[in-house]
């Protein structure tokens, strides 16, 4: 019954969440963007405010099956009745100072700069940045007028780049980097990650590869089942110069459906030691100088490489006890195992017969040379004669374990008087020890750039932000990724929806339906059907009891006898008199009805079976938590009832 109030309270919930769905990704983005009433009401506005705006229609579920049938295409905007409601769309343009902004709605990339190096340590035919680019609106939940940029080849290297306003230099000022990232198709094995290119005075975005010095590189990445968002910065020694990567820890968040839900996802860290995801949900959190990969400060004294460890050195905790003896009666040589003095060999063992013997219907082959071959031997087969014995050849009895066997005898472990614990060297100062408690000051960068392998292609790229000011970031997303995803959740099926889809994929997932479903309706249905009251069985009256057959012809010939000794006795004594005629008479009357009155009464009766004489008969009645047992018991027509209730 709870698993059917449950069932019931999901299907409510859900038809009450799918129409509140629109209304309610609307409000998750006012509140996780921080927009104001005013702003809502511009995102959401249903009339065109300049000639440059378009309209993004999105249907209501219900009836996007009809429009799709009528139009032959998904995702196109209905008639006035089957919309559900307008956003509408305007490139966005940042609210504040930025370092770089790119939306590519102009649908060129006069910006970016294709690679035309080559990437080192590769076989020269796949060396080449060839893949290529493309400018083009998403496949799925479409913003008519909104363009991204479209990574088109597989199993190819890519790289493009685009330069910064002007140089980001970290002081004071923190840096957010934002971005959004499709996989359209899925993805198998690649990235999206992009690199913050270092100013070093001689950056040429034509030679732009792998092994180009960047600053910060951040984004999602996957190959086989490892799923990450990468945040890798290059930290400079203070002492030689040299740059080291630093990576930070991997977050306790699972990843893997941004990757395979084909959903336009949002990308933002902020080196406010903050990273999220599409939600604006906290992905990871940490601080540069403790939750990094090594750590930004070497450790201040480290292992003398010139120590060893004495040659009379005891790391030994336990030792044999010296003391100890083996005993007189231990034996070392006794078996693990022993044939089973109490085993018998069964009847009808046959030890001449062999458990395998020739095949006699083989025949050598015509091309057998026994020069070449050696000599002809017919394949082994199971001897029939063993098929119905118990076992055939020599019989051994069974092994079994010996009770007598000890094993090889060892001396007992006791703790070690000259234990000196574990060998450590000795520490000594790091000569390469320094600290740098503002290890947020990287080195200054001026270029944005993908350079990317994928062995899946449409991954698509949109709406990045350079800045040092979240709420110019948070309005940036707002104007651009917010309608994504309202689209998107205005298209999302149903829960039912989803349910199909789901075991489309996964046949197996019917069984849990059918079973979670059709098991909680069956108990209802069995121990919730109305019970029967006492009213409505009806009992058949039966016939009294009858004597046995024998017996009534037995009695039968006794009144008989007994009529004829009455006929004779009254003829004597009509002999003898007159005065008792007449109440011989009636009394002669009186038998001869009680005679008509049995013989009619055992004419009515009917004819007795086996099936009369013995039977039984049970019936169940449920209802509820009570359980009534009707049993009858039918002996020579008798019956009675006996019923059992719970208590």
């Amino acid at each position: 019954m709870w698993r059917v109030l449950l069932l019931t309270s999901l299907a409510v919930a859900a038809v009450a969440a799918q129409d509140q769905q629109v209304e309610g990704d609307v409000s998750d983005i006012d509140e996780d963007m921080g927009l104001d009433d005013e702003e809502l009401n511009v995102l959401m506005a249903e009339e065109e405010e300049e000639e440059e705006e378009e309209e993004a229609t999105v249907m209501d579920e219900d009836h996007t099956d009809e429009t799709e049938t009528a139009s032959g295409k998904a995702g196109e905007a209905g008639t006035d009745a089957n919309v559900s409601f307008q956003v509408t769309y305007k490139t966005p343009v940042p609210t504040g100072d930025v370092y770089f902004a790119e939306t590519f709605d102009d649908g060129s990339l006069d910006r970016w700069q294709l690679s035309k190096t080559v990437k080192g340590d590769t076989d020269d035919d796949i060396a080449k940045y060839d893949g290529k680019w493309a400018v083009e609106q998403l496949k799925e939940n479409k913003v008519p007028g909104d363009l991204g940029l479209v990574l088109k080849s597989r199993a190819k290297h890519h790289a493009v780049s685009a330069m910064l306003n002007k140089p980001f230099v970290f002081q004071d000022e923190p840096l957010v980097l934002q971005y959004e990232v499709n996989f359209q198709d899925g993805i198998d094995c690649g990235g999206a990650y992009i690199k913050l290119l270092s100013d070093t005075g001689n950056l040429n975005l034509e030679q732009f590869q792998d092994r180009t010095p960047y600053t910060i590189m951040f984004g999602p990445d996957k190959c086989g089942e490892d799923y990450k968002l990468h945040f890798i910065f290059r930290h400079q020694n203070p002492l030689n110069k040299d740059f080291e990567e630093k990576h930070a820890k991997r977050a306790d968040v699972d990843l893997k459906k941004f990757y395979t839900d084909k959903k336009t996802h949002l990308y933002t860290l902020g080196t406010e030691t903050i990273w999220k995801d599409d939600h604006l949900s906290l992905v990871s959190r940490g601080s540069l100088l403790h939750d990094v990969v090594p750590p930004i400060n070497p450790p201040k004294e480290i292992d003398d490489p010139n120590d060893s460890k004495p040659d009379d050195w005891d790391e030994r905790a336990k030792i044999p006890d010296p003391e100890a003896v083996k005993p007189d009666d231990w034996d070392e040589d006794a078996p693990a195992k022993i044939d089973d003095p109490d085993a018998l060999k069964p009847e009808g063992w046959l030890d001449d017969e062999p458990e395998f013997v020739p095949d006699p219907n083989a025949e050598k082959p015509e091309d057998w040379d026994e020069e070449m071959d050696g000599e002809w031997e017919a394949p082994q087969i199971p001897n029939p004669a063993c098929e119905t014995a118990p076992g055939c050849g020599e019989w051994k009895r069974p092994k079994i374990n010996n009770p007598q066997y000890k094993g090889k005898w060892k001396a007992p472990l006791v703790d070690n008087p000259n234990y000196q614990g574990v060998w450590k060297p000795r520490k000594i100062d790091n000569p390469d020890y320094f600290e740098d408690l503002q290890p947020f000051r990287m080195a200054p960068f001026k270029a944005l750039g993908l350079e990317l392998w994928s062995m899946t292609s449409d991954i698509y790229f949109d709406n990045f932000i350079i800045t040092s000011h979240k709420e110019v970031a948070d309005r940036w997303a707002s104007d651009s990724w917010g309608l994504k995803k309202l689209v998107a959740s205005a298209n999302e099926p149903g829960i039912f929806a989803q349910l199909m889809l789901a075991a489309e994929e996964r046949p197996w997932l019917w069984v849990i339906y059918i079973l979670t479903v059709g098991l909680p309706v069956g108990l209802a249905v069995l121990f919730c059907w109305p019970k029967k009251s006492d009213d409505d069985y009806v009992y058949k009256k039966v016939d009294p009891p009858q004597a046995d057959i024998e017996e009534e012809e037995e009695e039968e010939e006794e009144e008989e006898e007994a009529a004829a000794d009455e006929e004779d006795k009254a003829e004597e004594g009509a002999d003898a008199g007159g005065d008792n005629l007449e109440g011989d008479e009636d009394e002669e009357e009186e038998d001869e009805e009680e005679e008509d009155e049995e013989e009619e009464e055992e004419s009515k009766a009917p004819e007795r079976t086996l099936e009369d004489e013995v039977g039984v008969i049970v019936l169940v009645d449920i209802c509820g938590s009570c359980v009534h047992i009707l049993h009858f018991t039918l002996l020579f027509k008798r019956f009675h009832i006996v019923q059992y209730s719970s208590g």
